[in-house]
């Protein structure tokens, strides 16, 4: 089997892959490249493996007019910029000695071992510049199937990093097949182990589950996790049972992890996720919008076009109905509209604490009207 693709034909790509082949070494893409080209979606990064130590791949790539970057060269890895594009080049590797967290690991020169300590099958497919498929644990069967299985024992994966947990969940909604269900053997292990994710930082949590609630249908997943206990360890309070209804009335449009976690609720994500202030003050608005009585063109005005229409989705959610596209409309039109009066239509009439007072009386008379009154029905006896 071959993959193929613009990201393999790349002139950087294969100049890079033929200066390591030049020298002796194996260069082999792996990971995400080869896997998303299996599964026909799009490649963003370019990973790629060799037996080639660190020392020897930035000695290659610079006497071949390459950049090349230490970006994590006690892992083995070194970014090289090759025509314009960076490629991470990792040398093959074993782990040493694991703790949950992070992993110490040595150099290796057998792709078999680089292989084992990979987290799941779909990730430990190789492939040479040619694009020839190279499947040293048989993780084909899996991608086909869209499967998501670890490599080896689920517990001894889990065991070496906790955050595999919530990555099991992230590449079923990003890459599984909902009909398929999940691996059965996998949740168990995810169940066995979840309070192994208090020793994993909240930054790393809120990462993952920002990828996860941005998939496109992240609801069977999520429910996966509420069954298995993960979700109430990392969120106590969230209910999944809204997000299937949310993706619903989402159809067509592009996934918004805030907005799904407007809808998945729970205790404290401000801090359980590590939100920034941005994130905060976005979520709080949609999570106020919602059990308002704002009109569309109400919400438009004051969380803008696309915060507005969020909002109005996660109404219709609630209710299990549509989103009214009159209800878009209103919501633009509220985006684009501009209160009518200026402090300087009310001086020097009024000035100070009264000239303020008044602007918000009449902004409340404008926001009551549905933004509908003009600057002259409001300055009528103002």
């Amino acid at each position: 089997m071959k993959v193929a693709g613009d990201w393999l034909d790349h002139p950087g790509t294969q100049a890079l892959c033929a200066a390591l082949e030049t020298e002796g070494h194996q260069a082999l893409f792996v990971g995400g490249c080869v896997r998303n080209a299996l599964m026909l979606v799009p490649v963003a990064d370019i990973d790629l493996a060799t037996d080639a130590t660190p020392l020897v791949v930035t000695r290659i790539a610079e006497a071949a007019g390459f950049k090349a970057v230490p970006t994590g060269i006690d892992h083995g890895t070194v970014t090289v910029v090759a025509e314009g594009r960076p490629h991470e080049v990792t040398t093959f590797r074993r782990d040493v000695e694991t703790d949950g967290r992070r992993a110490v690991v040595a150099f290796s020169t057998q792709i078999e071992e680089d292989a084992q300590r990979r987290d799941f099958t779909m990730n430990a497919i190789y492939a040479d510049r040619r694009g020839s498929v190279i499947d040293p644990l048989q993780g084909l069967p899996d991608v086909q199937a869209r499967r998501v299985r670890f490599v080896g024992d689920p517990e001894t994966r889990i065991r070496e990093d906790y955050l595999r947990i919530l990555r099991f969940f992230r590449f079923h909604a990003c890459y599984g097949d909902p009909a398929g269900g999940i691996d059965a053997e996998g949740l168990a292990a995810c169940a066995a182990l979840a309070e192994g994710l208090e020793t994993i930082s909240k930054e790393r949590i809120g990462a993952e589950m920002r990828k996860l609630l941005a998939a496109r249908d992240p609801a069977p997943a999520l429910a996966a996790m509420a069954q298995s206990g993960v979700l109430a360890r990392i969120l106590p309070g969230a209910d999944p049972r809204a997000i299937g209804p949310l993706t619903e009335v989402e159809a067509g449009r592009e996934p918004d992890w805030l907005r799904r976690l407007a809808a998945l609720g729970g205790e404290d994500p401000v801090e359980l996720l590590r939100l920034s202030r941005s994130e905060v003050r976005d979520l709080t608005a949609l999570c106020d919008a919602i059990p308002s009585m704002e009109t569309p063109a109400v919400l438009g005005w004051r969380l803008g076009h696309v915060r507005a229409v969020d909002a109005l989705l996660l109404r219709a959610a609630m209710l299990e109905q549509p989103l009214a596209q009159d209800a878009v409309k209103d919501a633009r039109r509220g985006a684009d509209a501009r209160f009518p009066v200026t402090a300087s239509d009310l001086m020097p009439t009024l000035l100070g604490e009264a000239l303020g007072t008044r602007l918000k009386q009449l902004e409340a008379r404008w926001l009551a009207s549905n933004l509908t009154l003009s600057r002259e029905d409001l300055l009528k006896g103002a």
